[in-house]
């Protein structure tokens, strides 16, 4: 086909004057005409490209595909952009690639379908791309980076609120011990100056009473003042005991000595001890069948709790009433109930019914310190046993000793 006919001038007017590069190509994919700007951007002369194949501005490794697409497009030619969605590049006459954009658009010329291609050297367009990409990642990376660190920060915070939320806490922890502790000490004294003022005075009297009884006849008035003031003192005595045992257990200085001894023996002397404080018409109901038990236990121990229970369900009882004691041996264990038919204990405060200087509402006048329940707790738990109990009020309280058998 001859291009460089009439319309030679024309085209050499109309592309030579603009900075893409343009190539005509004819159905058999040679070249028919360049104008210079491609010439010069692949590098050769414009004369040297006239009917010769399109392959020769395309790399080698994309001959086989191309031919295929071209003819392709021929068959269903319409204005398009080539290579969408894929790089594409130009080959130089010394064999170099570079990135380029083309644009097609098929036409007529004197009844022969031809190509217009337009060729744009993306070359620094891709250098800015690669650039901008470049920028974007250490943008990413630094954000990353900047991330991470801020996370850091933020634990390092976490952990340092953590802390002093920690440390707030033990402050007030060792806050409230010391108002518990000036509480317990304040509760103490007054316990000690109210349970020691009364029997002392009890005492005083006798004592003071005890000078005026000097003839024989009046033997029995000495002897009664002589039991309130033995009494009085034992009580005391007793009080002494268990301050010290509150002592002992709290600093780990209680050595118990675990025995084989018959069970009778220290309910006997519980019973015996307890007869010598009964209101008129109170009785003990002994426990059957208990002389055939023996128990590897402290044995002062078991006497300190059975007597605090037993002295308890007498000065919370009413006069006529019974104190019942049961034992039973329950899958290895021994079961020792002290049930009373007392004031018993308010159902909301049975749960402080075992803290230490505790005392019910309904108990406050009667004598006591409060820490006989907690100390009995206490040496039971040490040795393996426990204690329980149930109560209603007015009705009557019924505390369980269980303690091991140990063969």
């Amino acid at each position: 086909m001859d291009f460089y006919g009439k319309e030679n001038g024309l085209f050499d007017l109309l592309t030579e004057t603009i900075s893409e590069g343009i190539v005509i190509v004819n159905a058999q994919q040679n070249i028919v005409t360049v104008n210079d700007t491609l010439a010069q951007l692949f590098g050769y002369e414009k004369e040297e490209l006239i009917n010769r194949p399109l392959k020769t501005l395309i790399p080698q490794k994309y001959h086989h595909g191309h031919h295929t697409q071209v003819d392709r497009f021929f068959n269903d030619s319409e204005k398009r952009i080539m290579g969408q969605g894929r790089e594409l590049f130009g080959m130089r006459k010394d064999g170099s690639l570079f990135p380029v954009e083309v644009g097609l658009k098929p036409f007529d010329a004197n009844g022969h379908l031809c190509v217009l291609a337009m060729v744009i050297d993306i070359t620094l367009q891709k250098k800015h791309e690669q650039e901008l990409k470049n920028l974007n990642n250490q943008l990413e990376e630094k954000v990353l980076e900047r991330t991470q660190r801020l996370q850091e920060i933020v634990i390092q915070l976490e952990n340092k609120i953590e802390k002093r939320k920690e440390a707030e806490n033990k402050i007030k922890e060792s806050l409230r011990k010391e108002r518990e502790l000036n509480d317990l000490k304040t509760k103490f004294l007054s316990l000690v100056s109210h349970e020691f003022k009364t029997p002392l005075s009890g005492i005083l009297s006798s004592t003071s009473l005890i000078g005026k009884y000097q003839t024989t006849e009046q033997q029995d008035k000495r002897e009664k003042h002589i039991k309130t003031i033995t009494s009085k003192v034992k009580y005391l005595n007793n009080i002494l005991d268990d301050f010290l045992s509150v002592e002992r257990l709290e600093t780990g200085k209680v050595n118990y000595k675990v025995t084989l001894f018959p069970l009778s023996k220290v309910i006997n002397e519980v019973i015996y001890n307890a007869n010598m404080l009964l209101k008129e018409g109170q009785f003990i109901n002994y426990p059957e069948g208990i002389d055939d038990i023996e128990i590897n236990f402290d044995e002062k121990v078991l006497e300190l709790v059975l007597t605090n229970l037993v002295n308890n369900a007498i000065k919370y009882s009413p006069e006529n009433t019974m104190i019942n004691l049961m034992v039973e041996i329950a899958k290895n264990q021994l079961k020792i109930t002290v049930a009373d038919q007392g004031i018993g204990i308010p159902e909301k405060e049975q749960k402080f019914i075992f803290n230490r200087y505790f005392r019910a509402e309904n108990a406050l006048l009667n004598q006591g310190t409060g820490i006989g329940l907690n100390i009995a707790k206490s040496h039971l738990e040490n040795l393996g046993g426990g204690i329980t109990f149930t109560s209603k009020e007015n009705k009557g309280s019924s505390f369980i000793v269980e303690i091991p058998m140990i063969h």
